[in-house]
């Protein structure tokens, strides 16, 4: 039995993604493309009585004006993205990859989820007060 930590933010919403992530690793095993673990997710998301957004745009901007858009796989409850991967292991480029999206937006808690040889999960939480800027 794995023993959750309650001491994160949101680590209530984060609790039961993890949940939804093994559920669905468990089932479908590795080998999958990214996209058949994100649709799988958010059907586990939603069972569990999350509310689910994917593909959701991040608006980058620098100096106020808009220098990229990116999309969060899913967004949970408004307040948690998630990363999605299927790589060999979850290096430090896709934990790169997450901090920026919390960097560019109002949400200061993500999970990366690693859907490879042997799942893999990491929650990063980035408050306000160490964002760079501020969304504008």
């Amino acid at each position: 039995m794995m023993i959750m930590n309650t001491n994160y933010l949101h680590s209530d919403i984060t609790n039961l993604i993890i949940k939804a992530f093994f559920n669905v690793y468990n089932t479908l095993g590795f080998g999958f493309l990214e996209k058949v673990y994100e649709n799988a997710l958010i059907i586990e998301l939603k069972k569990l009585g999350l509310i689910v957004a994917n593909q959701v745009p991040i608006e980058v901007f620098y100096d106020g004006e808009k220098v990229g858009l990116y999309f969060a796989d899913i967004i949970v409850n408004n307040c948690v993205i998630i990363e999605i991967k299927a790589a060999e292991n979850i290096i430090k480029e896709h934990e790169a990859q997450l901090v920026n999206y919390l960097r560019a937006t109002n949400f200061e808690v993500g999970v990366l989820l690693n859907f490879g040889k042997e799942p893999q999960f990491k929650r990063r939480v980035l408050t306000e007060e160490y964002k760079y800027h501020k969304q504008s």
